[in-house]
């Protein structure tokens, strides 16, 4: 599959690089000279990371992307553009995959596909928080082993591999940022409580029973809300409690 038209948002910068490190990398390096937003994408990454700087495969075929941005609201509100990321990525794997693709997200921003994960998304900030750096990567084409993974991770999962659609990456990017830029402009005309309404329609297991792990500590308790700065409301037999930060699994 491949896109008739590149539609790309106005104002928005875009470069295509045959192969460098990693795409989070390279949008540190190009920040300072940057006057507006940017995408980042690369044909191959020979680094690329996750979250806490774990090594995230990216074989060919497979989407690997950072936008740099300028966060609306400044350093507070900058993490709440992960959930900006996650509705635009999946919004953007709904138009390729098709009607039958069974698309979630995982709190705060997996995008799942058929109960797996197919994407993942890592914000850092930079220059102080001036700035933003959106890494993304996308299981187009391949998804790593389940030994690759964490034992209590999500099972990978690739596009082709669940719905049969191909699209190269290349023309995935204009999708993302189309897709990207909508809701953007959502969270900046409304606010985070648009996006929240949104996120909230597309959250895997609410209103389910689900284990969130935050250090040593482990809670167990029902997927109730997310509040107004993002944190996950979970329902446990002591009570409510807001949780920031954490890893969760099903």
């Amino acid at each position: 599959m491949s896109t008739e038209r590149d539609d790309w948002p106005e104002g928005v910068a875009r470069h295509v690089l045959p192969s460098v490190d990693s795409t989070m990398d390279e949008a540190a390096r190009l920040a300072p000279g940057l006057s507006g937003s940017a995408w980042i994408f690369a044909h191959e990454q020979t680094a690329a990371r996750g979250r806490r700087g774990r090594a995230w495969r990216a074989p060919t075929g497979n989407f690997s992307a950072t936008l740099v941005m300028r966060p609306e609201g400044g350093l507070g509100q900058a993490a709440l553009y992960s959930f900006v990321a996650a509705l635009a990525l999946e919004a953007a794997l709904a138009h390729v995959g098709g009607p039958h693709a069974r698309l979630s997200i995982k709190w705060p921003n997996d995008v799942l596909l058929s109960g797996g994960k197919i994407a993942g998304i890592l914000l850092e900030s930079l220059r102080g928080g001036e700035q933003i750096a959106i890494g993304i990567g996308v299981n187009l084409a391949q998804a790593p082993d389940r030994s690759e993974v964490e034992p209590e991770a999500m099972a990978p999962v690739s596009l082709i591999g669940e719905t049969g659609m191909q699209i190269a990456p290349v023309d995935f990017l204009p999708m993302l940022a189309q897709a990207f830029d909508h809701y953007d402009r959502q969270f900046r005309d409304y606010g985070f409580d648009a996006i929240r309404n949104a996120w909230l329609a597309r959250a895997a297991r609410l209103g389910e029973e689900i284990t969130a792990r935050v250090g040593n500590e482990t809670y167990r308790g029902t997927f109730e809300t997310i509040d107004e700065t993002g944190a996950l409301i979970l329902t446990t037999p002591e009570g409510r409690r807001a949780i920031s930060a954490a890893d969760i699994f099903f």
